[in-house]
């Protein structure tokens, strides 16, 4: 992908989609679980395109640390923060969590 950024993700972010994933296995579905890891980390690389920038957060605490954030699948916000050559994926949380 041209103008991509090297993209690292926090040791949480790899947590919490392992969390997700373990809950969907354990309700039988197994390849939605392996399908819904493998989107989101499609996605965590479609966030690297350096020729695009997001918008800080609009909770106000993670605004103000720099934090970008970005709904997935509308039930999920990535927050991370972007430079020039990185994109840090930092928390992969429920949207309901975040306090606005």
């Amino acid at each position: 992908m041209g103008g991509g950024r090297k993209v690292i993700i926090k040791q949480s972010v790899a947590d919490s989609l392992a969390e997700i994933a373990w809950f969907t296995e354990s309700k039988g579905l197994v390849a939605t679980a392996e399908k819904f890891v493998d989107d989101a980390y499609d996605f965590f690389l479609k966030l690297s395109d350096s020729r695009k920038s997001y918008a800080l957060c609009r909770e106000p605490e993670r605004a103000l640390l720099g934090f970008k954030c970005i709904s997935y699948k509308r039930k999920y916000t990535v927050v991370f923060i972007e430079t020039e050559e990185e994109l840090i994926v930092c928390e992969f949380i429920s949207t309901k969590r975040i306090c606005w």
